[in-house]
């Protein structure tokens, strides 16, 4: 999260699974795909913002009604073209979160689409009090160190 929000906070954006109809949290099981998504829309921007404080937290979620779509398969199944699944392509996984908000989920568990893990999406407008808590205190991200790790981890993979 940026500096000075809530961690627990919802959001209307035009993300992989939500839109601007739809409030969503999104975290991530893993500390590194939370950042690895937040690094990739910010490398979007002409200059790297380094000025901004990105910080992780780390959440407890307790929540019963959650659709579990964790591999690549399971998507492709639906409709998602695997080989385009970290372009910025969200169509059919909106119309996929669309559907499980419409029938009552609260959440979907889906693959991190840049770092290999699964990410929990949280419809937050469809949370309770209690069933998203801040565990502990926040870890500021020193985004020199992750890019060094980011590399050390891919060349490791290649």
């Amino acid at each position: 999260m940026k500096d000075g929000r809530d961690p627990l906070e919802g959001g209307r954006s035009r993300g992989r699974w939500g839109h601007d109809g739809m409030e969503t949290l999104y975290t991530s099981n893993e500390e590194n795909g939370s950042i690895a998504e937040i690094y990739a829309l910010l490398s979007l921007q002409p200059v790297f913002p380094s000025k901004l404080r990105w910080l992780t937290y780390e959440v407890e979620v307790q929540l019963d009604e959650v659709l579990s779509l964790p591999t690549l398969p399971e998507l492709a199944a639906l409709g998602i073209d695997l080989a385009r699944y970290s372009a910025r392509e969200y169509g059919r996984t909106q119309e996929i979160a669309d559907a499980a908000l419409f029938l009552g989920f609260k959440g979907l568990l889906v693959p991190n689409a840049r770092w290999d893990c699964t990410n929990l999406v949280a419809f937050t407008e469809k949370t309770d009090p209690g069933q998203l808590t801040v565990m502990g205190t926040s870890k500021l991200v020193d985004w020199t160190a992750w890019r060094e790790h980011r590399a050390a981890v891919r060349a490791h993979l290649s």
